[in-house]
């Protein structure tokens, strides 16, 4: 009886997940297992119902997860399946809570959409001088290549994966981990800059 009862459970939470439809944002948080690890995590997809967590540790299928994301806040639910870079989580809420989750969710992405343009003005390019160094969190620095930049951010050549929302330095400039593609890592700088203010703060690692 207590297996009929979990089968219509998960049938009853498969049914309830799949009536939302998932956005694709990228909101950095830390989430929590049961055994008391803690690791920085980003949202790549979520919707009211379940979300899609990058994240550089999982625990198993069934154990409980709580989150803590950038513009979301607390989420809470069960490792649904492990993915290559992370994990899929249930989201366990009321009603009312999932009402709200929505309309933050419909804000984000419409901020990321009118965003875009914003974006487009700050094209990426590729630095005068593209080979640098970064610092990590742990005070090691490694060589690597900026691939490309713009105003917020940049694209970086390198093997290293630190984990994503670990704070680091390129050249100069404070910056942290937002995503890890094959052939290196994305930064976002910890506030705007103007093109000659990165060009000088990357060329000062080299005086």
């Amino acid at each position: 009886m207590q297996a009929l009862q979990t089968q219509e459970t998960d049938r009853s939470a498969g049914s309830e997940r799949r009536r939302f439809q998932r956005v694709k944002l990228s909101l950095l948080g830390r989430c929590m297992f049961p055994d008391q690890r803690e690791c920085p995590c980003q949202v790549s997809e979520v919707s009211p119902g379940d979300a899609s967590i990058v994240s550089p540790f999982s625990g198993e299928v069934g154990e409980r997860v709580v989150a803590y994301i950038d513009s979301v806040g607390r989420i809470e639910g069960v490792l649904l399946e492990k993915t290559d870079q992370g994990f899929v989580m249930s989201i366990s809420a009321s009603q009312r809570k999932r009402d709200r989750l929505a309309d933050t969710l419909t804000w984000l992405a419409n901020r990321h959409v009118l965003s875009l343009d914003e974006d487009r003005r700050h094209l990426r390019r590729t630095p005068k001088r593209s080979e640098t160094s970064i610092v990590l969190s742990d005070g090691t620095s490694h060589s690597v290549r900026v691939i490309d930049m713009s105003l917020s951010g940049a694209a970086i050549a390198t093997n290293l994966r630190p984990p994503i929302g670990s704070p680091v330095r390129l050249g100069r400039l404070g910056a942290r981990i937002v995503r890890h593609f094959d052939d290196g890592i994305g930064l976002e700088f910890m506030r705007l800059m103007s093109d000659t203010a990165i060009e000088q703060a990357i060329e000062k690692d080299y005086f």
